[in-house]
């Protein structure tokens, strides 16, 4: 079926849903995109501390999700907390377009000033930790079916959640090339004041238009054993080891029913068969530990670009005409906007092919999806530590007199971008169905927030790893792999070591994988 019949698939509260997002990640990428460059430019970070302070940040906003979605599961419903949310996230950015504006007249000049900037930051990851994760799983409740599990017997259903994964994702992807070109543009141009009020604006806009909306919206009943999954299931986790260490417990063996687990009556609900479904739910989350962990390389690739991709692009031949300089931060806009033109040749040929030798309906299984992507950005950082090689060799044999900035076009980062973006195809729509359709019971929300915290891990872990290696390469006297003279780093060795670590998590990965046996299969007594 075509990419636009499949479209006709959705609700119109789905589609609208897709638009709100979009115009979300235009509203954060138009603050995180450029931030290195803010970052040094007007607060005067060096170029580590610059690019540590954007991943602990973004690894702090894709890590709240996980504290805050089970509050939402719990004891919010999702309508209120997109709007409670909201009002944080407006908040922030309108916090940090207050700095541009104070520090246009008075720079700071002491450790005040970029505190409240840091603080400032802080309330749009609080606000976008409930947002994100609640609006996409308020976009989930939008689709025809109120089927709690996925079934291998309803590929019907199946399919239209894939195109629905996919489709947000092409959604978040359209807002955030608009956000990367257009504000990075303003941004060096016009100043941080504008470019940092427009994203401000435009989310609370969105605001405006989700509750307009709120006539077209689905609002899927609460189906939960007693409307709280997740404080069961720990409550069960903590009476299964209190019985453990009583002796009280019987788990059966494997000539008996598989995957079962017996207590007596000594539960906290009295009901045994409730206690039995609660730890097998626990179990699901569980399972998923391996996986989660083995893609925490990928999202550590995935803070590149915002960072070290953009501080190399300043340092090269960025003219296009006389008058104009292409702003480093927009390649980016190269990541989403193969995401853009790629996604129909997915959904219209690459599954199509890939049907005629899988015989599987949607062409490839999401594990298989996730590791293609896995593979693609370990080539994205091979190609990206060769082209750095070749910028280091030119800077060297330009006089120590002249400029940073070599002769080699910043077109040469393109290929590099391009691969991860298509990469993203791949993995990251890939982790969103993954994980929403693995998790327990009524806790979409959660699931949502596991996806969102790989990253949110692996921008810390590409944190610590900075700063380890910082302190091992730059001991003795030695200029560091991440020096701020861009003429005597080492980035292209912190490429290929990140291509090394990938490429053992791809492999790690794989044979988990082997091993893995999907919720639906569970379901239907099709253990491995």
């Amino acid at each position: 079926m075509a990419g636009g019949g499949r479209v006709k698939g959705l609700s119109s509260s789905c589609i609208l849903l897709i638009v709100i997002a979009g115009m979300e990640r235009f509203a954060f990428k138009g603050v995180a995109s450029n931030l290195v460059s803010y970052l040094t430019d007007t607060v005067k970070m060096s170029n580590s501390s610059a690019a540590k302070t954007v991943n602990s940040w973004c690894g702090f906003t894709s890590m709240l999700p996980l504290l805050v979605a089970p509050l939402a599961d719990l004891y919010w419903d999702r309508y209120s907390t997109i709007l409670t949310s909201s009002f944080l996230y407006v908040l922030g950015l309108g916090a940090v377009a207050s700095t541009a504006m104070i520090w246009r007249w008075s720079p700071p000049s002491n450790k005040s000033s970029p505190s409240f900037l840091f603080w400032s930051l802080c309330l749009i990851s609080l606000g976008q930790g409930a947002y994100n994760p609640s609006l996409q799983a308020f976009g989930a409740d939008q689709l025809d079916h109120d089927e709690e599990l996925p079934s291998s017997k309803d590929d019907q259903t199946s399919n239209k959640k894939s195109m629905f994964f996919q489709w947000w994702y092409f959604g978040v992807c359209s807002g955030s090339l608009l956000g990367v070109i257009l504000m990075s543009y303003i941004q060096d141009t016009f100043g941080w004041v504008l470019g940092f009020a427009i994203p401000m604006i435009a989310m609370l806009t969105s605001v405006a238009i989700f509750t307009c909306g709120s006539r077209i919206h689905a609002y899927k009943p609460d189906k939960t054993i007693d409307g709280k999954p997740l404080r069961n299931i720990l409550q069960a986790i903590k009476v299964t080891a209190s019985k453990l260490v009583n002796g009280r417990i019987r788990v059966s063996l494997p000539d008996e029913e598989p995957d079962t687990v017996e207590l007596d009556n000594g539960g906290f609900d009295g009901n045994p068969r409730n206690d039995t479904y609660l730890l097998e739910n626990a179990k699901v989350v569980l399972r998923l530990l391996p996986i989660w962990v083995m893609l925490l390389m990928f999202a550590v690739i995935f803070q590149q670009p915002a960072t070290f991709f953009t501080k190399q692009g300043m340092t090269m031949k960025r003219n296009m005409g006389r008058n104009f300089k292409i702003p480093p931060a927009t390649l980016q806009s190269a990541i989403t906007l193969s995401i853009i033109l790629m996604m129909p040749l997915y959904e219209n040929v690459l599954i199509p092919i890939t049907q005629i030798f899988t015989r599987n309906r949607k062409g490839i299984t999401v594990l298989q999806r996730m590791g293609v992507g896995m593979f693609l950005s370990i080539i994205a950082m091979i190609i990206a530590a060769v082209v750095e090689t070749k910028r280091l060799e030119i800077s060297r044999k330009m006089s120590s007199l002249q400029s940073e900035t070599v002769t080699l076009s910043i077109f040469w980062l393109l290929p590099q971008y391009v691969i991860l973006g298509i990469s993203d195809i791949f993995t990251v729509v890939g982790m969103q169905e993954f994980f929403y359709n693995e998790v327990p019971v009524r806790m979409q929300t959660m699931g949502f927030a596991l996806y969102t915290s790989v990253f949110g891990l692996g921008s810390f872990l590409s944190a610590l790893m900075i700063s380890v290696i910082e302190a091992f390469t730059g001991s003795e006297g030695r200029q560091s792999w991440f020096s701020n003279d861009m003429r005597e780093d080492g980035l292209d060795k912190y490429y290929w070591l990140l291509a090394l670590t990938s490429a053992l998590s791809l492999l790690f990965y794989a044979i988990f994988c082997t091993f893995y046996t999907t919720r639906s299969e569970l379901e239907n007594g099709n253990c491995k």
